[in-house]
């Protein structure tokens, strides 16, 4: 990739992120919120534009964040990820317990929080295969298959947990944001696995015909 096509790749994707970012902090139902629900709002911002960079991380196709270097760094945003998730919970939990124990038990009555706790399982859930991956031996092509559909879950249930919320994020760009990770996820889950598909292809091709 060209140094051109490098800045305007992360230049859309910092776009992407920074204005949401700045529209909510200047939301006026700033106004009226606690600190701590404010911390909760921003953590889920957070968390919502650092699951922009994973799929490209994940796929070695963010300029500048390539091959071994990606991966660590898709590693090291997942434990990001996971910590904004936690301290938006957490935050959550100090302002009103019994919501969360309602949205975690899904008894809630708002959509929203069933929707954004089934993306908390499932990032929980990534976590916790990928910890265990090695102890395991969980074989590379099993590995793949459940990250790319844990990934897939988190994704459609934090995207559709967002865009039901009418909170300090401005719609436009939130939806905006929400269509860029939905559509850059998918296309790295597919391009992914139809790589891995015609690579074994090619494999096997090679090897009827040396027989």
């Amino acid at each position: 990739m060209s140094a051109k096509h490098s800045i305007i790749v992360w230049g859309i994707l910092v776009a992407v992120v920074i204005v949401p970012l700045l529209l909510a902090i200047n939301s006026p139902l700033l106004q009226w919120r606690e600190p701590v629900y404010i911390v909760a709002g921003f953590a889920g911002v957070i968390a919502m534009s650092l699951l922009l960079f994973q799929p490209l991380l994940a796929a070695g196709s963010l300029p500048g964040a390539t091959g071994p270097g990606g991966r660590r760094i898709h590693r090291y945003t997942g434990s990001a990820l996971l910590l904004a998730v936690v301290l938006h919970v957490v935050c959550l939990w100090i302002t009103s317990p019994p919501d969360v124990v309602d949205a975690l038990l899904y008894r809630s009555p708002t959509a929203f929080s069933s929707w954004g706790v089934t993306a908390m399982w499932g990032l929980f859930a990534t976590a916790a295969v990928a910890a265990f991956r090695q102890k395991y031996r969980i074989a590379p092509r099993v590995w793949s298959t459940v990250h790319k559909a844990l990934a897939a879950v988190i994704v459609v249930a934090s995207v559709v947990h967002a865009m039901l919320i009418d909170g300090t994020m401005e719609t436009v760009s939130k939806l905006a944001l929400c269509l860029m990770v939905l559509i850059i996820t998918f296309i790295v889950i597919t391009e992914i696995g139809l790589g891995k598909f015609n690579s074994l292809t090619r494999v096997k091709n090679r090897h009827e015909s040396a027989q």
